[in-house]
């Protein structure tokens, strides 16, 4: 087995961007989901509500960051982190860095309401507490762990029974991913604990749980109907009683740090 794709999203809910080599740091791949958009009360916005987040093209820069989207572009500085805010994701409650007004202005025009953009700096700390693993894990804005990683053989095994039931195959950027490992097996990972991968060794702590975000395209923001839910309510729900649900990919805590790359062996360990 081996890395067939590594992606980043620079700013949590917006496009993500697909790279060769990644850094794996404590909280996940180095430059994912850092950046967040959040409303006037500092709660953090996602997809689930607004799906034209995935309209956004966001680049990491030498300065900071630049988000395009329907022709606009505007360039974000890193925040100096002098001027700070309190923001909730997910009950975690996280000391971010303030981007500038001008991300605020794009953003609430896009939105359509209030937003702004928060950085997690090197001052920021989110610790994870989970039934999962024994201690509280650092990560950054992600759901729930630093790295998600799926394979193509689950995806394969996804399309399959979609296509089987009339609809249309989906494409694993649906899932929004760090790590993709081409395999043949179907839904292998769900048996794997721990990974290795040049240097870095992954625990895979917790099965994903799915939400209407995997039903929107993740280039137009429109949403596409019941799929792929409604195959994976069919093929793959969780037997976990921690997890009500549906089930694609697994999470992950990087155990021990370095470079990843695309064509990279895959070891079970």
């Amino acid at each position: 087995m081996r890395v067939v794709s590594l992606h980043i999203h620079p700013v949590k809910g917006m496009r993500g961007i697909d790279l060769d080599v990644a850094q794996v740091g404590v909280r996940g791949l180095k430059g994912d989901r850092r950046w967040l958009v959040v409303d006037a009360d500092g709660k953090f916005l996602t997809q689930r509500s607004h799906p034209q987040l995935a309209t956004i093209d966001a680049h990491i820069t030498a300065n900071g960051l630049t988000l395009s989207s329907n022709g606009r572009t505007v360039a974000i500085d890193r925040p100096d982190g002098k001027s700070r805010r309190r923001v909730v994701i997910w009950g975690s409650e996280v000391d971010a860095a303030i981007a500038d007004a001008s991300a605020s202005d794009f953003l609430s025009a896009l939105l359509g309401g209030e937003a702004h953009l928060v950085f997690m700096d090197d001052d920021a700390v989110r610790m994870k507490e989970s039934v999962w693993t024994p201690e509280p894990e650092p990560v950054s804005f992600a759901d729930a762990f630093p790295i998600l990683v799926t394979t193509t053989g689950s995806l394969a095994a996804l399309n399959r029974d979609i296509e089987v039931h009339g609809g249309a195959p989906v494409p694993m950027a649906r899932f929004r991913p760090n790590i993709v490992i081409d395999c043949d097996d179907d839904w292998p990972e769900d048996n794997w604990r721990k990974l290795k991968i040049g240097d870095v060794v992954l625990d895979l702590v917790k099965p994903s749980d799915r939400c209407i975000v995997t039903t929107t395209d993740q280039q137009t923001g429109a949403r596409m109907g019941k799929e792929p839910l409604a195959s994976l309510a069919r093929i793959h729900r969780s037997t976990d009683p921690r997890i009500n649900g549906v089930i694609f990919g697994m999470n992950a805590v990087p155990r021990a740090l370095g470079a990843v790359a695309v064509g990279a062996p895959v070891e079970i360990l």
